[in-house]
């Protein structure tokens, strides 16, 4: 690490002792910057090494109830549930770690200029896809190029590698991507990216071999610790320990995994779990997570930026109407709504997407509550008859959360109507519908979530919004790597999404989990990511 950078984190180090920075945050943006956890452990006086555990036991399948979704492209996907299956066996650049830190996966290493224009990759020169190809340079490039192709439909990575993309461009410009060697990439970006590392981390970022064809699940080609032996979509998935035993990290614990599709329904995975029929699930909803508790289960659970939003798409009627969005918004009681849909597992929010865990998180009020004031601008936005039709998947937190909003406008004069949809049916458009309730997980910085929501026209931007003004204070934002220089910038953005109406985003919680005892060395991920190599059962 480059002395100027090593001086900025050493300077967070110091912010992190004495209370000002979170060490979650601390260990996140030192890493990006190359740093190990070891190193950053070390300067926070504490050690990064695990206590001692039990000595792990070889064999066994770990039996998992998750939701079966299709595989086919890992840059398209947009479900944890999808890379979970998929990371088995192919894995990312880089790793987000339960920790908030990143680590080499297949990078063994990265350097990062002052300026956050150049990034310099060094390939995990152990790694071997499962057919017997090493990975190489030319891997990383392959896959690079793919992520940032902003013509391929539903890819969302074109949004977080923009960076290599000159103007308009739909592709990495060729002078952006360049092999050094068959152990180093160069990235050359356009405007400086800080968010580069984090987004090699994320869930679509799993890497695919040169000869895929558009369907992983039919050709399974990876480089990770477990083999694809079958999958179905709406069933079962199923893994085995790779065979060759090449796996760059060592032998996995575990025989094989099967991955279990429940649906949706809570009832399902309780009756599983007392039938020994699954050792642990996905996720656990916060107003059931008692009855999974008298269970005897174990829960497992991560501090997330974890959200759901109730969205409004600017490019539908009546929705393309800033007084009426705006309407909705003080139309609904945030804290009622945190009570309702998560029994109030949660700390309410302010209507903005920002968590109080980023660190560059500026405290930016809501408007108040104020149901007759709302009835008086749907009047004057000229929709006081309008039938306004709020959407949702037909269970759960999304469920109650929509129910809850949809009551609230109801009591307030709007003309609401509700509509729910089974949840295979509501995720093939999630991003289409006018007014709905939709989930979103927890990403590392505050600046990510908004170059991959509400940029414009960014394929995950749901409520359509576009803002030149704001999408080129979030590029400024970008380059900032200090949180406490970026934080200034980063409340005018807050304001901006805020003042436009087009989200409700009432509460942050937990995302927690349950397994059985027999599960062992297994951490809940931040943002739903399951992390298999080293878990093991007890007899």
């Amino acid at each position: 690490m480059k002395q100027h950078r090593l001086s900025q984190v050493k300077s967070m180090a110091r912010s992190v002792r004495e209370g000002r920075l979170d060490r979650r945050e601390f260990m996140a943006l030192a890493s990006i910057w190359g740093m190990s956890a070891s190193a950053a452990a070390g300067l926070l006086g504490a050690s990064a090494s695990p206590a001692a555990a039990q000595e792990p036991k070889k064999g066994g399948v770990l039996r998992i109830g998750q939701q079966i979704l299709d595989i086919n492209d890992p840059r398209t996907y947009d479900w944890p549930q999808k890379s979970n299956v998929a990371r088995q066996f192919c894995e990312p650049l880089v790793r987000w770690e339960a920790d908030g830190s990143f680590s080499p996966s297949l990078l063994s290493g990265w350097e990062v200029s002052d300026d956050a224009k150049t990034y310099t990759l060094s390939v995990n020169t152990k790694a071997v896809w499962n057919n017997g190809d090493p990975f190489t340079a030319d891997d990383v490039i392959f896959n690079i190029r793919r992520m940032a192709d902003a013509t391929a439909e539903g890819n969302s990575m074109a949004a977080r590698l923009a960076a290599l993309r000159e103007g308009d461009a739909t592709q990495a410009a060729d002078s952006a991507i360049e092999k050094v060697d068959e152990q180093t990439v160069r990235l050359n970006l356009f405007m400086p990216d800080i968010t580069l590392i984090p987004s090699f981390g994320d869930y679509p970022a799993l890497c695919v071999h040169q000869s895929f064809s558009g369907q992983l699940q039919d050709n399974p080609i990876g480089t990770g610790g477990f083999e694809l032996v079958s999958f179905s979509i709406g069933d079962k998935a199923v893994l085995k320990r790779r065979e060759d035993g090449k796996w760059w990290g060592g032998e996995v614990y575990l025989d094989g995994l099967e991955f279990i599709d429940l649906g949706n329904d809570d009832t399902a995975f309780i009756a599983s779990f007392e039938a020994d029929e699954i050792d642990m699930n996905d996720e656990t909803a916060s107003n059931i997570e008692e009855v999974f508790n008298a269970l005897g289960l174990q829960r497992g659970v991560a501090l997330t930026a974890t959200t759901a939003v109730a969205r409004m798409n600017v490019k539908a009627a009546p929705f393309d109407n800033q007084t009426l969005r705006n309407a909705v918004q003080i139309g609904v009681d945030n804290e009622l709504v945190t009570e309702l849909a998560i029994a109030g597992l949660g700390s309410v929010a302010d209507n903005h997407h920002v968590a109080p865990v980023h660190p560059e998180y500026a405290e930016v009020p809501r408007k108040p509550h104020d149901p007759a004031l709302a009835n008086e601008m749907l009047t004057e936005s000229g929709n006081a008859d309008t039938e306004i039709e709020l959407i949702s998947i037909d269970e759960g937190e999304l469920k109650d959360f929509a129910d809850s909003v949809a009551a609230q406008l109801r009591d307030a004069g709007f003309n609401m109507t509700r509509r729910t949809l089974p949840g295979a049916t509501f995720w093939n458009d999630w991003t289409k519908y006018p007014f709905s309730t939709t989930s979103w997980g927890g990403r590392p910085l505050g600046v990510q979530v908004y170059a991959v929501a509400y940029k414009t026209g960014e394929a995950w931007n749901e409520t359509g919004y576009s803002n030149p003004e704001f999408d080129a204070k979030l590029n400024e934002a970008l380059g900032i790597f200090d949180p406490d220089q970026r934080r200034p910038l980063m409340a005018e953005l807050e304001q901006m999404l805020q003042d436009s109406g087009v989200i409700i985003q009432p509460y942050w919680r937990e995302l927690a989990m349950h397994h059985t005892d027999r599960v062992q060395n297994y951490v809940r991920h931040p943002l739903r990511e399951m992390h298999l190599e080293k878990v093991w059962l007890e007899s």
